[in-house]
């Protein structure tokens, strides 16, 4: 079935471009929402057929489908070619329009080139900024312009743009009185609202605020990694993931310069956890008694301190440098 979407798409493509479909959905634009205003039709489905192509390689490289592999990783990389040749502005390092969705769509899924990846994702701020801290991608597009700023350190920027409660958003949603995610950025009344198509951030509450996510390699939330997010603003943070192997729980709390964590972490796996700050106070409560197997020191790097700690329930208190 994969193999033959696959097929599919390259009976649509045109020069190695996908043009169909309505591109970033319910994107802010001038006029009102609805098919794609402000990113060009081609950059949305192309992006995705290059992340699939990448997906099926690795697919078959497990299932040692070795001609199969070498297919889908030689079509991918002719449509990362024709997708830079396309829309790549080598002068400004701007995807297409250089809308919010096509750098970021351009950056996660790999399409741009490593020595370009910075300033790529710089003016996608630059572009928040100048909107006055206001998001534009679309139903589309946000997932993945949430999910560059995050792996780019920019969780502050999340922020900004998402708690304004004056310019459309989540923000602008809940202080005109919804109760519900609205289908529309701006709540307009003839839209659905009781509606999950943009409900992206909620990822972001819980592997970035919460810090919650799995290895690469791990199955089922054996291999945890905990890596909070703190930014200005919020004070404290309390999420819960219930996985496989149990409930995973990470709590925060902001006292002055120290940020106090508490995680749970369930029997039969073992963490990462990356506290923001390289000077930490390592105790531990609860269940498990406290020894020298318990919490390792990893290293100490990048103002962050990286630990490997094994099932049971933990405090730790970081001191954070002033914002």
């Amino acid at each position: 079935m994969m193999k033959k979407y696959i097929q599919y798409l390259q009976t649509k493509a045109k020069g190695n471009i996908l043009s169909q479909g309505l591109g970033d959905w319910y994107d802010l634009g001038p006029k009102p929402p609805g098919v794609s205003q402000l990113t060009p039709m081609g950059v949305t489905a192309t992006a995705i057929y290059y992340s699939d192509l990448k997906i099926l390689g690795d697919i078959a490289d497990l299932l040692n489908k070795k001609n199969d592999a070498i297919q889908y990783k030689d079509l991918a990389a002719a449509v990362r070619t024709s997708f830079n040749d396309t829309f790549f502005h080598k002068d400004t390092k701007q995807y297409a329009s250089g809308s919010q969705t096509a750098n970021a769509m351009a950056v996660h899924t790999g399409l741009v080139e490593p020595a370009d990846k910075k300033f790529v994702i710089e003016n996608i701020v630059k572009d928040i900024r100048n909107r006055n801290m206001s998001l534009t991608a679309g139903d589309i597009g946000y997932h993945f312009l949430l999910s560059v700023l995050h792996d780019a350190g920019r969780d502050d920027v999340i922020y900004d743009m998402n708690s304004r409660t004056d310019v459309p958003g989540y923000g602008y949603q809940l202080a005109n009185g919804a109760t519900a995610l609205t289908e529309s950025w701006a709540a307009l009344p003839a839209n659905s609202n009781n509606h999950f198509m943009l409900g992206h951030l909620m990822e972001w509450f819980y592997t970035g605020l919460g810090g919650i996510r799995q290895s690469n390699n791990s199955i089922a939330f054996k291999e945890i990694i905990i890596d909070i997010r703190p930014v200005n603003g919020i004070d404290s943070v309390a999420v819960e993931y219930d996985s496989p192997y149990g409930v995973i729980s990470s709590k925060w709390r902001r006292n002055g310069d120290v940020i106090d964590l508490h995680l749970g972490i369930p029997a039969n796996t073992t963490a990462i956890v990356y506290l923001p700050s390289t000077a930490v106070n390592l105790t531990h409560r609860d269940e498990i008694a406290y020894g020298p197997y318990d919490v390792r020191i990893i290293k100490a790097e990048n103002q962050k301190t990286k630990l490997a700690v094994r099932s049971g329930n933990y405090h730790f208190s970081a001191k954070m440098k002033k914002q």
